[in-house]
């Protein structure tokens, strides 16, 4: 026989109840928490005990306000669909209500995230927090790596490239020398070539001077013998005072007395 629909009914005895309630939150919680992971599903549960005691679960990667937040926008979205006229009906005072509770909500979370006013806090609260904060610091080291990683890339871009342009100008450089040295070797040899064809005409000069000297001829006998000293050999009568010069001899006849003959044949056939 199997197992019949069992009966739902309020416990009457007080410790059953307390422990029934105990249990079937726990499983309750336990799978809220099973489906948000599975499933990946935003989750909120809100749990109050006959005593007025809350508990309440949220996802991990959501808070209990912003869930409740996304609530009341869908449902306030699904009741204006379904009657037009809600827009115009709206008041603004609960309008700006939800808005007052929005932004004391968010600054409580601001200020809780800040490490403020957690003394209301609950431990597992605290640990929501604590999730929400390595949560947030493992996104933030992320973006942080991400940044110095694109950073090195970028600079050992910037590196390869300076080395590229060091390169290139290095070799500009030798380039640059080798032109340097040539324009100079080429100036220097021109200017002993300049200096071998100044020197040629001054040695081909100085040649033909030496040569020149060289080869100039002695003076004749007749110089030499111009330049002898008369002997005066012979009579010779000065002419009187006054009176007219006497006849001048021939060169032979003036000579007799001073060259032997046969230099004065010699003069004689010139």
């Amino acid at each position: 026989m199997g197992r019949g629909p069992v009966q739902l009914r309020r416990i009457e005895n007080k410790i059953n109840r307390q422990v029934t309630f105990s249990k079937r939150r726990n499983g309750l919680l336990k799978k809220a928490h099973e489906i948000s992971v599975l499933c990946d599903a935003e989750v909120a549960l809100i749990v109050f005990s006959t005593k007025g005691k809350l508990y309440e679960y949220s996802s991990q990667d959501s808070s209990m306000d912003v869930i409740l937040e996304r609530y009341q926008r869908y449902s306030f979205e699904e009741r204006a669909v379904l009657d037009p006229n809600i827009g115009d009906q709206a008041n603004w005072g609960d309008e700006y209500g939800r808005l007052k509770i929005k932004l004391d909500a968010l600054q409580k979370s601001q200020r809780q995230l800040l490490g403020e006013q957690l003394e209301p806090l609950t431990t597992r609260e605290l640990q929501q927090l604590e999730q929400q904060l390595d949560s947030s610091l493992k996104h933030i080291r992320s973006r942080k790596n991400q940044l110095l990683f694109d950073s090195i890339s970028e600079l050992q871009k910037k590196e390869k490239s300076l080395k590229d342009q060091n390169g290139v100008l290095q070799k500009h450089l030798v380039e640059t020398e080798k032109e340097k040295n040539n324009a100079l070797s080429n100036i220097q040899h021109r200017e002993q070539l300049n200096e071998k064809n100044t020197a040629l005409p001054n040695t081909h000069d100085r040649e033909q001077q030496n040569g020149a000297t060289t080869s100039s001829p002695s003076p004749t006998p007749l110089t030499v013998l111009d330049s002898m000293p008369n002997l005066n050999i012979g009579s010779h009568q000065p002419r009187e005072a006054g009176g007219e010069p006497e006849s001048q001899p021939s060169p032979a006849q003036a000579n007799s007395g001073k060259l032997p003959p046969w230099m004065l044949r010699t003069i004689s056939n010139r």
